[in-house]
């Protein structure tokens, strides 16, 4: 039997996945580490934190099995991220993250002088706090010494990649969202670089996702009993990841992911730049490149999270979202909006917050947990609107992530989208489906024949005529909260 090795570099913790070549997944480990956050705003760590994670969740990972038998390694992680490291391939300061919010007083400038570029005005559309492009900017204006010392920047899962291999690369995916990246030919912008003022030399090349790396350095080798000649694959972002673990490519479906954020993903024809969005470009070859869309919530299961754990006081996350009046759903008037980390895809608008509208002293606990996830809802509709998503489009909607084990949550899903929602079979995710781009790397099997068998619905939900109507009311008052706010907390 041959293994494949997945590895999720998260925010909070990594994920190290197994799976044997067919697709069925052996074991996993993870092990959690804390970001730094030295200032309001601002959310970065060491990359060596994410390499000490890994080798100890590999270890683990190895424990029992025979390490002989691993034959490719993938990884794929938290995209934006970006790492900047010295001529000795070292990391200069720690990495500024994805949703690290430091560069909002710059994006609106940057913004502007990107809609004057005539080849690369699309990018506009994109950039925002967290992407690389402001994050290397930031660097380049506030440490100057450390931008000059920097002879290489990295994106999220390529430094793990690195430190496996020795080689640096990063893949299409992290290309084209870095906002670095001119969407129309796949390759680095020079439009952009020229505006930033940035050297060439500091840019990884650009391949494809199951392409070749490199093979695991002799330390590791050594230290994990692999044979000599393990491979590692270039890797992607997380979210493609988890589009090659749905089936998302193969089965041309949207898919949304609940987890920390919310993330709405699309395959498309061709990149549609009147619609909100980001547009991922995607390649396993190097050759053929599909378009994936994303659309992101900031907050979905962080706000349940901040909910339940920080103002609830418990993490019995199933007792505080159970409810017996399932069939009551869209009758409280209640509503909560949920950009409590501000808004990337919708508004554009990172100082934006949540709110809760429609308190009484009648008002129940149960029935703020109920509208705290009703608001998440809300707002996938309303993200699925600004994508130019049809009803039709988003007919049998696949859900994965920690928020499709709730029943209620997708119930309630069904019912403000107004189309059925498919819940998959937990396990596949990022981590899963780097691991069967490196399977389908060594050629023994394809990932289509793979997903033919591993890609299940766990259930189906639709939408109920009553409770639908019920959600439209609620939609349309929703639809005119971002005015309102505007109006009250807006700057003068």
């Amino acid at each position: 039997m041959r293994y494949y090795i997945g590895i999720d570099i998260g925010t909070s913790s990594v994920k190290v996945t197994l799976i044997d070549k067919n697709g069925r997944i052996t074991k996993e480990t993870s092990r959690e580490y804390d970001i730094e956050e030295p200032k309001p705003g601002w959310k970065q760590i060491d990359p060596e934190v994410w390499m000490r994670g890994t080798d100890e969740a590999m270890v683990r990972l190895l424990e029992g099995c025979d390490p002989q038998e691993v034959d490719a390694i993938g990884v794929t992680g938290q995209m934006h991220t970006v790492v900047f490291l010295d001529d000795h391939g070292a990391s200069i300061r720690p990495a500024l993250m994805w949703n690290d919010t430091r560069t909002k007083d710059m994006v609106s400038n940057l913004k502007e002088k990107i809609l004057k570029l005539p080849k690369a005005s699309h990018i506009a559309n994109i950039i925002s706090t967290g992407s690389p492009a402001a994050n290397l900017l930031w660097l380049k204006e506030k440490e100057p010494d450390s931008f000059h010392r920097m002879k290489k920047f990295l994106i999220g899962p390529d430094y793990i990649v690195y430190r496996l291999t020795g080689t640096m690369q990063t893949d299409y995916c992290e290309a084209s969202t870095s906002s670095l990246c001119d969407l129309t030919t796949g390759k680095w912008s020079p439009e952009i670089r020229h505006m930033l003022d940035f050297p060439e030399s500091i840019y990884p090349e650009i391949r494809g996702t199951a392409a070749t790396a490199g093979t695991v350095l002799e330390e590791w080798s050594r230290k994990y009993g692999f044979h000599k000649n393990v491979q590692v694959i270039v890797g992607t972002g997380d979210n493609p990841a988890a589009a090659i673990a749905t089936g998302c490519f193969s089965g041309r479906y949207p898919v949304l992911s609940l987890g920390t954020s919310g993330v709405l993903m699309v395959p498309k024809d061709k990149i549609d730049f009147k619609a909100k969005g980001k547009n991922i470009l995607f390649s396993m070859d190097g050759e053929e490149i599909s378009i994936l869309v994303q659309g992101v919530i900031q907050s979905t299961g962080s706000s349940l999270g901040w909910w339940v754990k920080q103002v609830l006081k418990t993490n019995d996350f199933a007792k505080e979202t159970e409810t017996e009046e399932i069939e009551h759903l869209g009758e409280s008037p209640l509503i909560f909006y949920p950009h409590l980390a501000g808004d990337k895809t919708i508004y554009a608008d990172p100082n934006l917050r949540g709110m809760f509208l429609g308190l009484g002293t009648d008002t129940t606990r149960k029935e703020m947990t109920l509208a705290v996830m009703e608001g998440i809802c809300l707002a996938v509709r309303q993200l699925s609107e600004v994508m130019c998503l049809t009803k039709e489009e988003l007919k049998g909607l696949k859900v994965t992530g920690g928020g499709s084990k709730n029943q209620v949550w997708m119930q309630m899903l069904a019912d403000v989208l107004g189309t059925e929602v498919q819940q998959m079979e937990s396990g596949a995710g990022a981590g899963y489906g780097i691991a069967l781009a490196a399977a389908g790397s060594q050629g023994e099997i394809s990932m289509e024949e793979i997903l033919n068998h591993t890609v299940k619905i766990k259930k189906t939900f639709f939408p109920r005529t009553y409770n639908q109507n019920l959600y439209e009311e609620k939609y349309q008052k929703y639809q005119k909260i971002y005015q309102c706010y505007q109006e009250i907390m807006g700057k003068e």
